[in-house]
């Protein structure tokens, strides 16, 4: 699949539109169908239990659930998986390996901190996510390295999901590392700065989130 797959979350919104190609698939998770009329991006697909939205959004849905059924997968309040989980493994099931999620961070610090999760189940999955906002991205890096181009600007923070991330090495960065452990109870990673150079991160054993603020 060329295309990417991109997630209008319901958290805050910090940038004024999202960019999107013909051959992408965007899904308006709940309460992010009103983010979507703001971005004036069309979703291919709405999903929710919609417990988020506003009575006149409701109203919409049900029209769109009447119309064009298949635009639309409600799902019920209690459930074990997200509504952002449901639209990533719909994205999955489609084919898609590249995602990004927009408008999935602030708000409540369990919703963050469940979609940060989200990039670990798409790793999972054989596929990669990126949260993005107006001030910058996070991305999962498990047992491979990711490479940043000499044009980026501001700060990279990298942070161990598990107990300990081994061989962990940071090249052409202010701080540089070399076949270090980072571990998951000290921010050992947090503020390095990019330099106008190239900057790879590795991690062989482990998996680090990477929180990129722009400058």
């Amino acid at each position: 699949m060329n295309g990417k797959c991109i997630i209008i979350c319901a958290g805050d919104l910090t940038l004024g539109e999202v960019p999107v190609a013909e051959e992408d698939l965007v899904i308006a998770v709940d309460g992010g169908l009103s983010y979507c009329g703001l971005l004036g991006v069309e979703p291919d697909l709405i999903i929710g239990d919609f417990d988020s939205v506003s009575d006149e959004e409701a109203q919409a849905v049900k029209v769109l659930e009447e119309e064009i059924p298949d635009r639309i997968l409600r799902l019920p309040c209690e459930k074990d998986d997200t509504d952002t989980i449901a639209a990533l493994k719909e994205g999955l099931k489609r084919g898609y390996r590249e995602f990004r999620l927009y408008a999935a961070t602030g708000g409540r610090f369990d919703h963050t901190l469940a979609n940060i999760q989200c990039l670990l189940f798409l790793k999972k999955n054989e596929a990669c996510g990126y949260l993005v906002d107006g001030a910058g991205m996070m991305l999962a890096i498990q047992n491979e390295s990711v490479s940043f181009r000499e044009t980026m600007e501001g700060t990279l923070s990298l942070f161990s999901m598990v107990a300990e991330s081994k061989g962990v090495s940071i090249e052409g960065m202010k701080y540089n590392l070399q076949d270090a452990v980072i571990t998951n109870d000290f921010p050992i990673g947090i503020s390095n700065e990019f330099v106008g150079q190239k900057a790879t991160i590795t991690v062989e054993d482990g998996t680090l989130v990477c929180m990129i603020q722009y400058a």
